[in-house]
């Protein structure tokens, strides 16, 4: 099989036929396979069993509190002393909150809606309206919680080293309306980009007329390599103090794939004087978090050092997964002209691309065939991929063998889908 863009109609025709074929028999094997979410694997998560033998004789903490009751609103001092290593911060500039950064970063939209931020006029919502830049192919999460907030979503090309910062230095700098952006800076989801250090810069610098302007920067796989050379990221907080914007930027982190996703310790880091403002709106919602999970996070990691070790167990698990993706990729499509796909450094996603116009049929097909993926268009604000050609691979949850089979699958569903497109050009 060569170059599909350069068969004839007729021979399109006849290699549909056999696919046709072949799918058939596919789905008569009744499988059913899940790649549609980023879920560490049974295997990854009994890596961190030992933090469920913490014992009672480790309760004593620094600042001599009983973590057993009420208190510590922004959380533990030895928790904050542990993400401030991961995200090259100082304790007072960190809040830790319960097990979900998502969780942190839809109260924060939310709390700007109804007070507005440190350096607004008014609640976001008096505005007439509220837009964010959704660089795109992008994480599906973000994009649903400015759709049920009824935030307007604009979508911004993801290029090799991050957004179009051309094309958002232009709309920042003349609408009053853009009251943010979203972004996952390094090993981005799906892409596994890790925005350059002009990029940061520039996200940084640029001129906004939204006086209240703020860089929602989900840093969600900072630790997550997967080779021995893992991608550098320019400090965002740093850059914004640098460039006179120090209250311009809040970073999310947590623990969900490095221990329990369901279990894990979340945190948030921003400038001085907004970590004072949003503590003044947490005393109400909140009496404090669950400082005793925070404490079993901290005997379990210890420290950066740590869990660089122990994120190099979790490569060793998932390494071989990605390795597999892209090798079926390329024995299966690279010769047909009709994809292209990331191969990260880190992360948790590999991006394909298909034929414009052959995602969502792609998608479809495969689970016909019992193969269930994120939905196409996903990582695109309201769904919906202008060309229809992204699709995001899950590698992680799936055992090796499934994870073959599932690929292998989606390979003759996109043949199938593209072929299709041929004919009917």
């Amino acid at each position: 099989m060569s170059d599909l863009r350069r068969m004839s109609k007729e021979e399109l025709i006849e290699l549909y036929s056999k696919l046709e074929k072949d799918f058939q028999g596919i789905k008569d094997k009744n499988l059913s396979l899940d790649m549609s979410r980023g879920k560490p694997s049974p295997e990854q998560l009994d890596l961190s069993l030992d933090l469920l033998t913490i014992s009672s004789d480790s309760l004593h903490v620094l600042e001599e509190i009983d973590v057993r009751n009420y208190g510590s609103l922004d959380g533990l001092l030895e928790t904050k002393q542990l993400f401030t290593e991961i995200l090259q911060v100082n304790t007072s500039e960190v809040i830790i909150g319960g097990n979900s950064s998502l969780n942190m970063m839809y109260d924060t939209v939310s709390r700007a809606l109804l007070h507005g931020v440190i350096d607004s006029n008014i609640p976001w919502s008096k505005e007439e309206k509220v837009k964010f830049l959704c660089p795109s192919p992008g994480y599906d999460r973000h994009f649903a919680i400015c759709e049920l907030l009824n935030i307007e979503m604009i979508t911004i090309d993801m290029l090799e080293d991050g957004p179009d910062m051309d094309k958002i230095e232009e709309l920042v700098k003349e609408d009053k309306y853009i009251k943010g952006i979203w972004c996952i800076p390094k090993y981005s989801n799906p892409d596994g980009t890790t925005y350059s250090d002009e990029v940061v810069e520039r996200l940084a610098n640029m001129k906004t007329k939204a006086p209240d302007f703020k860089i929602f920067w989900d840093d969600a796989y900072t630790v997550h390599h997967l080779t021995d050379k893992p991608s550098q990221l320019k400090n965002m907080l740093q850059a914004c103090k640098d460039a006179g914007n120090p209250n311009r930027v809040y970073i999310f982190a947590s623990t969900s794939k490095i221990t329990f996703p369901g279990s894990g310790v979340s945190a948030m880091a921003s400038s001085e004087e907004n970590i004072k403002f949003i503590k003044k709106q947490l005393a109400i919602q909140t009496i404090g978090p669950d400082k005793i999970n925070q404490l079993r996070h901290v005997h379990f990691l210890k420290d950066l050092e740590n869990i660089e070790q122990h994120m190099k167990k979790q490569a060793e698990i998932i390494k071989p997964k990605f390795d597999m993706v892209t090798t079926i990729l390329e024995s299966q499509l690279s010769h047909l002209n009709i994809a292209s796909w990331s191969n990260p450094k880190g992360g948790y996603f590999i991006s394909l691309n298909t034929l414009d116009d052959c995602a969502k049929e792609s998608v479809k097909l495969a689970a016909e065939a019992g193969v269930t993926l994120t939905n196409a268009g996903a990582t695109f604000p309201y769904g919906k991929d202008p060309r229809d050609r992204n699709i995001r691979i899950a590698p992680t949850f799936p055992s090796l063998t499934e994870l073959k089979t599932a690929i292998e699958i989606l390979c003759v569903c996109i043949k199938m889908a593209s072929i299709k497109k041929l004919i009917n050009n």
